[in-house]
Order: C-alpha cells, then sequence, then structure tokens
C-alpha cells in the first residue's frame, strides 16, 4: 500500500539531485572560464612586470587603487573567501556577483607591481561569486547556496592549480576545522572535474613540478625511518605555517590612525615592500614565486635543484607576503605557501636526512596544510601533483604541520568543531 506515496517521493529526490548535480557541473564550468582568463592575464602582467621593474614603485598606488575600489563598488565582498565560508554555514545577504570582477582586477593590479601574493584566493572567490550569481539568476532556494558556493570554492580551487580531487576535498574540509562533511563531497567533485576539464580545453597549462623534482628517481616503499622524517618536517612546517599566520594577521591588525583614513594601509604595506626589496638589493621575491627570467632567482622552478634557493628564501617570502596580504593586497596566500614551504624543505630536508627534492615536495604542502588546516586536501594535492609513490609521507608531513600549526588559520570564518 505504501509503494505509491513511496515513487513520487523517490522520483523528486531523484529530480532535485539531477538540479543540484546540473547546478554544479555549471557552475564549475564558470570557475574553469573564469580560472583560464585569470591564468592567462596573470602570465600577462607578470611577464610585464619582469620587463619593467620600475613598476615596483606603483606598488603603494595600486593599492590605494583596490581599496577604493573596494569601498566603493565592493559593498560587502571585501570579506573575500571567508565571505563565502561565512554564507556557507549561515546563508545570509550572498556573495555579490561584483566580487569576481573585483578580485580579478585587484589581484592583476598586485602582480602589476610586484605585491607577493597568490592566485587561488582569486579563483576560489570568482567561483562563489559565480555561485551567488547563478543562485539569483534562476531564484534557487535558499537553502542550496551554501551546496552552489561550496561547488564554486571546488571549481576554482581545483582549476587553478590542476588538482580536482584536492579542490573538491578542500571546498568541505576548509568549512569546519578537523570535520570532513560528505554530504556536499560529489557536488564538489563534478564542479571540481568539470572546473579543470574546462580550463584544461582553454589551453592552459599547469607547471609540470613532478617533472621538475624528479621524485619518481627516488626509492618509495613503506618503512619507519622515512616517515619519521616526514613527521619530523611536518612538525616543523607547522612552526613555519604558525610564524606565516601570525605575520600576516599582525599587519592586518596594526592599529593606524586616523581610522578614517582607508588609504594609508596599503600606502604603508606597499612602502613596505618596496623599502625591503631595496634593502635586500633584490626583486627576487616580489610577486608570485612561480618563476622568473632570471635564472639566479629562487623560484617553484629552481628549489628543486641544489642551490637553488638560499638557507632564508622561506623566511623573506614570509615577510614580502605577510606585508602584502596584511595590507589588503588581493591574491591570496597560496602560492606563496608553495613556495615558503618548499624552500625550507629543501633546507631543512636534507638535515633531517631526506633527499632534497623529497624534502622540498613534503615542505611545498606540508607548510599548507597547517595554514589553512586542511590536511586531507593537501595530501591530495601532492598525489595529484607530483604522483602518488610517497603518498604515505605526504599524508604524514600534512599530519603533522595540521596539529604543529597552531589554533589561528589563513580563514578566520573556519569553525572549530564542537
Amino acid at each position: 500500500m505504501r509503494a505509491p506515496s513511496t515513487l513520487p517521493s523517490v522520483r523528486a529526490r531523484a529530480r532535485a539531485l539531477a538540479g543540484d548535480l546540473a547546478m554544479a557541473a555549471l557552475v564549475g564550468a564558470l570557475a574553469g572560464c573564469a580560472s583560464a582568463g585569470f591564468l592567462v592575464a596573470l602570465d600577462a602582467v607578470t611577464a610585464t612586470r619582469f620587463a619593467a621593474p620600475w613598476l615596483i614603485l606603483l606598488l603603494p598606488l595600486t593599492g590605494v587603487i583596490g581599496a577604493w575600489a573596494y569601498r566603493r563598488h565592493g559593498a560587502w565582498a571585501e570579506g573575500g573567501a571567508n565571505l563565502i565560508i561565512e554564507e556557507i554555514h549561515a546563508p545570509g545577504g550572498g556573495v555579490p556577483l561584483r566580487m569576481a570582477p573585483l578580485v580579478l582586477g585587484a589581484t592583476l593590479l598586485t602582480h602589476l607591481c610586484g605585491g607577493s601574493a597568490g592566485r587561488e584566493g582569486t579563483a576560489v572567490q570568482m567561483g562563489g561569486a559565480l555561485a551567488g550569481g547563478l543562485k539569483k539568476l534562476f531564484r534557487l532556494p535558499h537553502e542550496r547556496q551554501g551546496l552552489l558556493l561550496s561547488a564554486g570554492v571546488a571549481g576554482g580551487f581545483g582549476s587553478v592549480f590542476g588538482a580536482p580531487l584536492a579542490g573538491a576535498v578542500f571546498a568541505v574540509e576548509v568549512l569546519t576545522r578537523g570535520r570532513l562533511s560528505h554530504a556536499w563531497l560529489g557536488h564538489c567533485l563534478l564542479a571540481a572535474l568539470v572546473g579543470d576539464q574546462v580550463c584544461h580545453a582553454w589551453g592552459v597549462k599547469h607547471e609540470d613540478y613532478a617533472a621538475l623534482a624528479g621524485l619518481d628517481a627516488l626509492p618509495s616503499g613503506l618503512a619507519l625511518v622515512p616517515l619519521l622524517q616526514a613527521a619530523a618536517l611536518g612538525l616543523l612546517c607547522g612552526l613555519v605555517a604558525r610564524l606565516f599566520t601570525a605575520a600576516a594577521h599582525g599587519v592586518g591588525r596594526v592599529p593606524l590612525p586616523p581610522a578614517r583614513a582607508w588609504w594609508l594601509r596599503p600606502v604603508l604595506g606597499g612602502s613596505a615592500v618596496l623599502l625591503l626589496a631595496l634593502a635586500l638589493r633584490s626583486d627576487a621575491y616580489l610577486g608570485l614565486g612561480a618563476w622568473s627570467p632570471d635564472p639566479n632567482h629562487p623560484t617553484l622552478v629552481t628549489v628543486w635543484q641544489a642551490g637553488g634557493v638560499t638557507e632564508w628564501s622561506w623566511f623573506w617570502k614570509i615577510a614580502f607576503t605577510a606585508l602584502t596580504v596584511g595590507a589588503g593586497f588581493k591574491g591570496g596566500e597560496v602560492t606563496p605557501l608553495f613556495f615558503i614551504g618548499a624552500a625550507f624543505g629543501h633546507v631543512a630536508g636534507p638535515l633531517l636526512g631526506l633527499p632534497l627534492a623529497l624534502g622540498a615536495a613534503l615542505g611545498f604542502v606540508a607548510v599548507f596544510a597547517g595554514a589553512s588546516k586542511t590536511p586531507l586536501a593537501c595530501t591530495l594535492l601532492a598525489v595529484e601533483i607530483f604522483g602518488g609513490a610517497h603518498a604515505e609521507l605526504f599524508a604524514v608531513a600534512c599530519l603533522a604541520s595540521y596539529f604543529a600549526g597552531g589554533a589561528s588559520g589563513l580563514y578566520s570564518a573556519q569553525k572549530l568543531p564542537g
């Protein structure tokens, strides 16, 4: 007698699931297109900066322009990734579509003039803003906002790094520290896979760090000593992550009188970056840190080679990035954290008995794990980037860094378990 009432219920659920999956795929496709355009533009402005080093003199001015644009047109978009996380937890005013062009323009200005920032923050915010725009366009129920925003985060992260598995897990793991919800994981995975494929379809290629690191040439296998070495390096990476978050948050919290001088923080922050570069007589730590036309610059291309970075490269990148993002410049912190971690692992790994390239690869993901509190996503990121031969070591290093990274993380809106 219950079959007639059960069948319509099953059909309704199937329709709802199909609709949610279709929206997740659409969000992923849009995020992939946005990431492709952003990465092409980012390469162009980075090449322009290398060709015109004097552009760093304009960094304080571009910071003011970005701050003015957010004050004039940004509404509550200034909240960035934290706003997206907050809206997933407790839907309120939504994520404004204008966040996408604002963060895109501000990030490109940051990199054009040498600010030390990343790219994941831009991709994640564009994905979240596009998801918020679709919710309003299709007039979707308010309770579906969290799912769409998570799919946007997954699509943005997965496509900008070419790591869809990590993007999907990151989108759900970043919400609550120490807890992974499976409710939207399938939708996020679909969005990340679609986003990654769409980004590739536009002809965008990601750096082949696996080939640069050459980890396939290293012996693999489960053994106690390498696991202990990876754990020790992970603990040290957690301390580095703690130093970075304290520095970045500390710069952003420095009180600057008078309170109404909204332009003062970007001016001082941009000027501090400029003065630090002049004091070091080097522009090696400006910008993304992913590549440089100068082979003597420490980058994510040279870090795998003996002498590719100095013993203090990781520290100087922390200083430049903390001053940049703490002063309100846009772009995010993840790629600089990759550099910081890889440079630290380059130095600390061999001291612990690890091969240089393996130490750099472990640091590459472990520092980010300690700062973002997403050890599972970072483990998957390592496997997608470097291959699975040393997956156990990556997992141990990321978990150790997570536990050593302290209570404070990159994202203040991330909930604590309880």
